[in-house]
């Protein structure tokens, strides 16, 4: 830079010297250069000019991807991937099974019953199903649909209930055919995580205890509920219409609600008593500020049978 510097002010001397037109353009066009270096020398410093590569090298990386990315969008894409339609996916059985449903026909309550105990494909002592679409929003309060209703021939499954009661109440739960009964022995099988049972009941003074356990009774539906029936006073008659067959319903965040009607081994008949059950406790639950549509479809399937539509399920 000190050189730099001596070099300009050799030449400004020089052009004061020199008489000549073109000396004197020569020298000020070297006195500029020399001008023009001293200030490259003095403003870059070498960090600057690493970071100056480093961008131009980022630049043309990202002009070169920019540039494959469009070579790639010109090319033809290949053929759309052939997907066989839904029924074709199933079984050889399911597929007999479906043919026996004729195509955008809805049937009556006890056609349809019929009808789907002779599709069901396995061979299993499968459940009769019922899959109702409701217009109610389950957001709202009043219509949040949620109930227990006691099957008039039971819903085919063996229920074991868990009573959590005072010594004098257990002994009752007992005797009504309670398969456990107990008082505060019972809160020691929650603790080791002994969860034996698939309905539990408990009197409103005992709720309180159950609190602790609301994390893993509360998934898994087990959680005593006033509305299902399971905080009760009576814990006699509770276990009894749990082991009778009664069952709680109610409808999920699509506003469809889904319940097990009974075997298939039951009979048409049987199966027949227990919808029109369903289907009149549904039809007494329609909320008074519903507007519009109660019921928009239903429909009636075994356990992995073809699906078929019912009509006037509530008139």
């Amino acid at each position: 830079m000190a050189e730099d510097k001596a070099k300009i002010e050799a030449t400004e001397e020089i052009v004061a010297e020199t008489p000549e037109t073109t000396e004197v353009t020569e020298v000020v066009e070297a006195t500029e250069e020399a001008k023009e270096t001293f200030a490259k020398s003095g403003k870059k410093s070498k960090k600057h000019i690493e970071e100056v590569k480093a961008e131009e090298e980022r630049q043309a990386k990202k002009a070169e991807k920019a540039e494959k990315d469009e070579e790639a969008a010109k090319k033809p894409k290949g053929a759309a991937p052939i997907v066989r339609p839904k029924l074709e996916r199933r079984g050889k059985k399911y597929q007999e099974a479906h043919k026996l449903i004729e195509k955008g026909k809805t049937y009556n309550l006890k056609d349809a019953i019929d009808l789907a105990i002779k599709t069901s494909p396995v061979k299993f002592d499968a459940t009769l199903e019922a899959h109702v679409r409701l217009g109610v929003d389950p957001r709202q309060a009043d219509q949040n649909i949620r109930t227990t209703i006691v099957l008039p021939n039971g819903n085919g499954k063996t229920v074991r209930v868990a009573v959590f009661a005072p010594l004098d109440e257990a002994k009752k739960a007992k005797a009504a055919g309670a398969d456990i009964a107990e008082d505060d022995e019972f809160l020691n099988r929650l603790e080791k995580g002994e969860i034996n049972f698939d309905v539990l009941i408990a009197t409103p003074a005992y709720m309180p205890k159950l609190g602790k356990f609301a994390r893993s009774l509360g998934p898994k539906g087990l959680m005593p509920n006033p509305k299902a029936g399971t905080v009760a006073t009576d814990v006699e008659k509770a276990v009894k219409e749990a082991k009778a067959g009664k069952v709680e319903y109610r409808v999920d965040k699509q506003s469809i609600v889904h319940i097990g009607l009974g075997k298939v081994s039951f009979g048409a008949d049987k199966l027949l008593q227990n919808a029109n059950t369903f289907f009149s406790s549904l039809k007494s639950m329609k909320p008074a500020s519903l507007k519009g549509q109660y019921v928009k479809s239903v429909y009636i399937t075994t356990s992995m049978g073809p699906s078929i539509s019912v009509e006037n399920v509530y008139n």
